[in-house]
């Protein structure tokens, strides 16, 4: 009778460690999905990123997820419930200090880490860390050195926290260390959820480069970087007035550098724009970002002269308001230098704009190429093919500002 008791215990433990275990099996399945693939470039450009979102929202699992697929060690520090000799290294004193010096001992953990040589860093718990923790992080997140431990190349770097307002007992981030950061905004995406709970979760995979881009990516990025900070002389350092703005991303030299590095990743990688848009949003804060990425796009902008030149053979952007900038530049370019030939090019220009894209967009850049006609220019033939279809725009356009008026 008395074995009976003892061992059902024991058997109900079992099949409970068996249904555990049905719950814990998993599937991954290649889906897109723009967070991953932003968190995953940045931590193959081995930059420190920080993930906000609020508890329970997934950052943990995603990182545990993160480094099951990329077949990287997890070590998770969680910064909040650590001293600041934690990371800045335990003094020990030898045997003759005063010509040997104290070394700074560094913790068991990262010494596994040094001694793995490669392996994800989580940082967990980063906005309830006190700031003398997070002053001590400064050189762990930046220069990976802990105590008289550097550790190697292969370990990145990534943390977690709670914004403020949900945070246990939070600190807002020190401006030093979030500028060492690439922040990315962490929300849940309710058919992941749905989907990772029946059983499926989205997988990370480490971005495939394209080797024969890499030069390319490089010149595009520092073009891209250094056109708008030579144009934007403000930019290049703007420490933010509230104490919660200078928690996040604002644009240093160090987070330039940090933007300059992913815009080069994602472009060997070909990701697409909305993942660019998180990184360098993440890197340099979004005001900045946005000047970034309206600077890329016009970079991509075709020649006005070239379309000037053969305008039989030009090819406008789909998107509308790159379409409306090239068709802006083209006018530009003959108000810059105007002549009967260049007028009339411009004409058949806005002319193909109308057949292949919305009518709209080119009524603005008609009127104003309009007012550059001289006396002496007869009107092109052209100008017929757009007068019906602007006409009907300028009209609908007209009824909508009434309606707006009327309201």
């Amino acid at each position: 009778m008395s074995v009976s008791v003892l061992s059902r215990p024991d058997s109900q433990l079992d099949v409970a460690a068996d249904l555990l275990a049905l719950l814990g099996d998993v599937r991954t399945e290649p889906r897109p999905d723009t967070r991953l693939e932003a968190l995953t470039l940045a931590v193959a450009a081995d930059l420190p990123v920080l993930l906000w979102g609020e508890p329970g929202i997934g950052k943990t699992a995603a990182l545990t997820q993160l480094a099951e697929t990329l077949d990287l060690p997890l070590t998770t520090v969680i910064a909040s419930v650590h001293e600041p000799s934690d990371f800045s290294g335990l003094p020990v004193i030898g045997d003759d200090p005063a010509t040997q010096g104290v070394p700074m001992a560094p913790p068991d953990w990262a010494v596994d880490l040094a001694r793995t040589g490669r392996g994800l860093l989580f940082l967990d718990e980063l906005s309830t860390a006190p700031p003398a923790v997070q002053a001590a992080l400064l050189r762990l997140v930046l220069e990976r050195r802990i105590g008289a431990l550097q550790l190697p190349a292969g370990v990145r770097v990534v943390a977690a926290a709670n914004p403020r307002s949900s945070a246990a007992d939070g600190w807002e981030l020190s401006p030093p260390l979030a500028n060492r950061f690439v922040h990315l905004q962490w929300i849940h995406d309710h058919d992941v959820v749905v989907r990772g709970l029946g059983g499926t979760w989205p997988r990370a995979t480490l971005p495939t480069l394209d080797a024969e881009k890499l030069p390319e990516a490089v010149a595009f990025a520092r073009r891209a970087v250094c056109e708008l900070l030579a144009a934007r002389p403000k930019l290049v350092h703007q420490l933010p007035t509230s104490e919660t703005r200078r928690g996040g991303a604002w644009p240093s030299p160090r987070s330039w550098e940090m933007a300059l590095r992913l815009t080069a990743f994602a472009t060997a990688a070909g990701a697409g724009r909305d993942v660019l848009s998180l990184l360098v949003r993440g890197a340099v804060g979004e005001g900045a970002g946005f000047e970034l990425l309206t600077s890329i796009d016009r970079m991509d902008l075709p020649d006005p002269e070239v379309l000037l030149a053969d305008p039989a053979a030009a090819e406008l952007p789909t998107r509308g308001d790159l379409r409306q900038a090239a068709l802006d530049a083209v006018v530009a370019a003959v108000r810059g230098r105007p002549d009967r030939a260049r007028w009339d090019a411009a004409w058949a220009v806005l002319a193909g704009a109308v057949e292949t894209g919305a009518p709209d967009l080119v009524v603005v850049p008609a009127t104003t190429l309009a007012s550059l006609r001289r006396d002496d220019w007869t009107v092109p033939a052209t100008i017929e093919r757009l007068a019906g279809m602007v006409s009907v725009a300028q009209r609908a356009e007209r009824a909508g500002e009434r309606a707006r008026v009327g309201r």
